[in-house]
């Protein structure tokens, strides 16, 4: 018989832990999918039903039609950071990371693993949210592959910082920081409820500095064919940041940075 390669071994490994990440959520589908449905509808009843309708449209969409893209991403996002960061730091807590490192699994098989659980929830949530949007009005998408591969490309982008921050977290309040702190300013300045035209000279050019505004704005295009920004650019940006943080996350896996709490 001839011996396994490597290579099977390693995709036996990925689909491990990618199964154990998936079984991991959609068991606890009530804390890890639910809420997002629900919070999202409040968003659309207030937001865009209660405020919307005091408000012109924007680009020729109704409100709700606008927010709809913007949070639609959010949540993606979100739920990407989320599932990763609580999922490898509950394993550096429990210690099977360390098992997992001194085997022959590559790092790299760990990383892509942790990485595609936290995008398959990001872009679960995502459909979800989209279909309760329909529930409240109805939304168009222009351009399908761009909605598909900003979604798919910003969840990985997500989840890979998601991890790098439970692999440098010591507490379990380590892994809510940046996501209060950080993430979420950002979210709300990045343009999910309001045209980057509409603001000031100054708070405009804030704005451009703020990556989220690129995603979010380049999904929209994808949804609603609606744009402030270079989609080109918008892409560009999310593929080098995606780069970054993959490499970034891959070597402190590969050197065992922040392994032992």
């Amino acid at each position: 018989m001839t011996p396994r390669t490597g290579f099977y071994q390693d995709m036996i490994a990925l689909q491990t832990i990618l199964f154990r990440e998936v079984n991991r959520f959609s068991r606890i589908w009530s804390q890890t999918l639910l809420p997002p449905a629900i919070t999202m509808s409040l968003y659309f009843i207030i937001f865009g039903k209660f405020i919307g309708s005091q408000i012109h449209n924007i680009h020729g969409f109704a409100y709700i039609q606008y927010i709809v893209p913007g949070l639609v991403m959010m949540s993606i996002m979100t739920n990407a950071y989320a599932n990763t960061a609580s999922s490898f730091f509950l394993t550096k807590f429990n210690k099977s990371i360390e098992e997992m490192l001194v085997s022959p699994m590559p790092s790299l098989t760990i990383l892509l693993g942790f990485m595609l659980g936290g995008t398959l929830r990001g872009i679960l949530v995502g459909i979800i949210v989209i279909f309760v949007s329909l529930f409240f009005t109805h939304i168009p998408i222009t351009h399908f592959f761009v909605v598909c591969g900003m979604g798919i490309l910003a969840a990985m982008v997500f989840s890979l910082g998601g991890l790098i921050n439970a692999i440098y977290a010591k507490r379990f309040d380590d892994i809510s920081f940046i996501p209060t702190f950080v993430l979420t300013p950002l979210t709300y300045l990045g343009g999910v409820f309001y045209s980057v035209d509409q603001l000031p000279a100054t708070w405009r050019s804030l704005s451009m500095v703020n990556p989220i505004l690129d995603i979010v704005d380049t999904f929209r295009y994808g949804m609603l064919g609606i744009s402030d920004l270079s989609v080109y650019t918008g892409f560009l940006l999310v593929g080098a940041l995606f780069i970054i943080l993959f490499f970034w996350a891959w070597r402190l896996l590969h050197r065992g940075v922040g392994i032992k709490m």
